[in-house]
């Protein structure tokens, strides 16, 4: 059994700050001084004129008349400015679809500052949702983020676009070690945005004697007291592992034996949901299936938390980032991969997700507490028993009809 503590300082997510369209307001205030200064020239001079009552009514229908004019001109120009900016808000607006927690405030803020541009984040539960919605028509989202084998899955559906790779010349940054994997062997449509772990977090005040096998999520005296992750592959990737079995197996009595095993387990479950960090702070469970970073996170406030591997196996991951073929603002997306793909930005994302860094240079900006720790880096022995998910092709529809039979009791 390998248990993991967990002690580093604690990091703050901010709210999500509202960005001003950059050009629009410059635009309207030029035309406003613009208007300003005609209005000021078409003025009449009330010493132009001779007193008595033909001068005042003179100068007050030419004050009339230009008056109304101007006021025309002003609401002409204002609807086109809207218009534009409306447009430049468009061409300016980066969509990201994302897991819950995996971009920052201040790398999204960071980039929005420097490239005059506004950063949108969507966020879904699961690769399983993330196809849905595409293969359901999305089509404005310009990045996303899925696991190795939803990669995989989407070239083989041609929902990614071809990188272009001389507009992410931080590519370099990228270790080998984690190019050339088995779901995009050039790297043509996915660059590397960070590797974790699945296993079970779990309150050592509570839970006793410390978790070493997956077993204990079947154990009756945690009843509705722990969750499950709200992903088929992860969660039906469990009972696979617990009777010895792969996580990416295409034999049918081996996965329905692992339905059969989850659904007696599922009257303990108190929830099928991914974020673990949320379920463990609030106490509404004491123990979580759950992904690495989540479990680090959450130690990171409750000191009790701690993370464990089961001895049985489990699963390791890389998540990346793609764009996908509908994407309306391609260039945009380019850029950002590349942003994110700076050494100094990308110790933000290990700092924030606390996931694992593809991008050695990034290690030198992080804080010693990080550079190696176990909820992130397990030692060889763990390392030795984890998969990789991988794309199980025609059976995926086994896995699926599977998932839908556990979530319907």
């Amino acid at each position: 059994m390998i248990t993991f503590l967990c002690s580093p300082a604690a990091s703050v997510v901010g709210n999500r700050k509202v960005c001003q369209r950059k050009g629009v307001s410059h635009t309207i205030s030029a035309w406003m001084s613009l208007i300003s200064a005609k209005f000021a020239r078409d003025r009449p001079s009330r010493y132009g004129y001779r007193d008595g009552l033909s001068g005042r009514m003179a100068i007050s229908a030419l004050e009339g008349s230009n008056t109304m004019r101007t006021k025309c001109l002003l609401l002409t120009l204002t609807l086109i400015a809207l218009s534009i900016g409306q447009s430049n808000a468009k061409d300016e607006q980066l969509n990201i679809f994302t897991w819950a927690g995996y971009v920052s405030d201040d790398i999204r803020t960071g980039f929005e500052e420097e490239f005059g541009v506004d950063v949108i984040v969507d966020t879904y539960a699961s690769n399983e949702d993330l196809l849905a919605k595409l293969q359901a028509g999305a089509t404005g989202y310009d990045v996303i983020m899925p696991s190795d084998y939803m990669v995989s899955i989407l070239i083989k559906l041609d929902l990614l676009a071809e990188l272009d790779r001389g507009a992410i010349p931080n590519f370099q940054n990228v270790s080998p070690l984690f190019l050339g994997k088995y779901f995009d062997a050039e790297n043509r449509y996915s660059v590397p945005y960070t590797f974790g772990t699945a296993g079970i977090a779990y309150d050592s005040a509570v839970v006793q004697p410390a978790p070493d096998s997956w077993n204990v999520l079947w154990d009756e005296t945690y009843a509705n007291q722990f969750s499950m992750l709200d992903d088929q592959r992860e969660t039906l990737g469990v009972a696979l592992k617990l009777l010895g079995y792969s996580l990416n197996t295409t034999d049918a009595k081996e996965l329905q034996a692992a339905k059969e095993k989850l659904i007696v387990q599922k009257p303990l479950v108190k929830q099928y949901k991914s974020e673990a960090e949320e379920l463990l702070l609030a106490g509404d469970v004491v123990m979580a299936h759950c992904w690495s970073g989540d479990a680090f996170r959450a130690a990171e406030t409750r000191t009790t938390i701690r993370y464990v591997i089961p001895k049985e196996g489990s699963s390791q991951f890389i998540d990346a980032v793609c764009i996908p073929k509908a994407a309306p603002h391609q260039r945009l997306a380019a850029q950002f991969i590349n942003y994110l793909l700076r050494p100094e930005i990308n110790a933000k994302i290990t700092v924030f997700t606390k996931y694992g860094t593809c991008v050695p240079a990034a290690k030198e900006h992080l804080p010693a507490s990080l550079r190696e720790h176990q909820f992130i880096y397990p030692p060889k022995e763990v390392l030795a028993s984890l998969e990789w998910l991988i794309d199980p092709g025609d059976f995926t529809r086994h896995y699926n009809r599977a998932w839908e039979e556990i979530k319907a009791r």
